[in-house]
C-alpha cells in the first residue's frame, strides 16, 4: 500500500487553524467530510472516536509528527489526510515537543490488516528525516501532494 492510495488530497490542510490537539483532530475530520471522502453525519462521532483512542495513549510520535488514528464503521478503506501546522500543536508527543505534521488515518473495522498496512505506509515515510522537513516546509495542498508521490516513487 502507498501513501498516495489512502491520503484524500482534497482533503490536506496546509495550515491548520486549530492550536490544540482536539481541535486540529476536529479540523482534520470535517477536512475528510468536506472532501466526500467520509459522511458528514458522521463527523462528531468520528472525531470522537478519534479522541477517545488519543485518550489511550499519545499519537504524537515525537521528531514533529502526530499520527491520529481508529477504526470506523462504514468506511469501506482507509482513509487518510495531512494538516500542517508552522506554529506547532501540543500533542502529548513521546518527545515532549510541539507537532507539526499530523496524518489523520481512518480505516474499517473489520480490515485490521488493511490498518496495519495504510499505518506501515506513514510510518515509512514519517521516519524519514528529509520526508519530514519537506512535509513541514510544504505550504500548498499541490506541494504536500506532490511530496508524498515523489516519496511514493522512491519507496
Amino acid at each position: 500500500m502507498r501513501l498516495s492510495d489512502i491520503i484524500v488530497t482534497e482533503a490536506i490542510v496546509p495550515e491548520l487553524q486549530a492550536k490544540t490537539r482536539d481541535e486540529a483532530i476536529h479540523e482534520l475530520v470535517e477536512a475528510l467530510a468536506e472532501a466526500g471522502a467520509i459522511p458528514r453525519k458522521s463527523t462528531k462521532d468520528i472525531a470522537k472516536a478519534v479522541l477517545a483512542r488519543e485518550a489511550q495513549a499519545t499519537t504524537g510520535i515525537g521528531k514533529g509528527v502526530a499520527l491520529p488514528h481508529t477504526k470506523v464503521k462504514g468506511i469501506k478503506q482507509p482513509v487518510a489526510t495531512i494538516g500542517r501546522s508552522s506554529e506547532g500543536i501540543d500533542f502529548g508527543a513521546l518527545d515532549s515537543k510541539p507537532v507539526y505534521s499530523v496524518i489523520l488515518l481512518l480505516s474499517s473495522p473489520d480490515n485490521p490488516d488493511e490498518h496495519l498496512q495504510a499505518m506501515e505506509a506513514i510510518f515509512k515515510h514519517v521516519q524519514r528525516d528529509i520526508f519530514r522537513k519537506f512535509l513541514r516546509q510544504s505550504e500548498t495542498r499541490e506541494a504536500i501532494w506532490d511530496l508524498i508521490q515523489e516519496a511514493d516513487e522512491l519507496g
